[in-house]
């Protein structure tokens, strides 16, 4: 793809994006509403703000991988870099359409994507089972598009698993969360449960935000409701 083609690709989706923003849209684009994206992935940072370790390196093979979307992914990030046994964190954009977004193209609600968060961990000190009921707690999965004041389809609530053993324990765990808030007079979780297909890293500015930025914006906000995660299975 020559440089040109590029050029008006990225000059199309800013405005369109930017038109998207004004309409706050909650409801997710088809595969061929979405915005069209770029070959090449965005710029992002090279190191961690906290760990010091490279921001995109792959997880090790004695760590997992769990992506969350929780809201605004700035105070999501900090919850989970501030856990014993995770190793890395990330902040970024999945379960859309729209290869490689940018900040505004995901705020525009056209290309699907949700605001999340990569965490990579050592299984031998946290599990996925503890991530999830710390995923649960500390966001309301009711509220469909939106937490708080935060509105459109970038803040919604979604787990993406990569694999059988995470998608059971995904699931289970959204139907315990689901009976303690309905019966604490709460609606049902609309948390998206997907297989993770691509993560795109956000841009620089947005990694590790609380850390550089320590009175910077934070919408997370759980229910108060806790989270009883009773159950075992034995599914790789």
């Amino acid at each position: 793809m020559t440089a040109h083609a590029i050029a008006r690709i990225t000059m199309h989706n800013e405005e369109t994006a930017m038109m998207g923003v004004f309409t706050k849209k909650l409801t997710l684009p088809t595969p061929d509403e979405a915005l069209v994206g770029r070959p090449d992935p965005i710029a992002t940072a090279a190191d961690h703000y906290v760990f010091h370790c490279p921001l995109t390196a792959p997880a090790a093979d004695t760590h997992e991988e769990a992506v969350f979307a929780m809201g605004c992914f700035w105070g999501v990030e900090r919850l989970f870099w501030e856990l014993p046994g995770v190793v890395n964190t990330a902040a970024g954009y999945a379960g859309g359409y729209t290869p490689n977004p940018t900040y505004k193209e995901v705020c525009s609600g056209q290309t699907g994507h949700t605001e999340v968060v990569r965490v990579v961990y050592d299984p031998a000190v946290i599990s996925y089972v503890d991530l999830l009921r710390v995923f649960w707690e500390n966001h309301d999965p009711t509220q469909g598009m939106r937490q708080g004041n935060d509105t459109g389809t970038q803040y919604r609530s979604a787990i993406y698993y990569d694999s059988g053993r995470k998608q059971l324990e995904a699931e289970q765990s959204n139907q315990q969360f689901n009976a303690e808030l309905q019966e604490k007079g709460f609606g049902s979780t609309t948390t998206e449960l997907l297989p993770a297909g691509a993560f795109y890293f956000a841009e620089e500015e947005h990694q590790q935000y609380l850390a550089k930025n320590p009175n910077g914006y934070c919408g997370l906000k759980g229910t108060g409701v806790s989270c009883p995660i009773n159950f075992g299975v034995g599914v790789a």
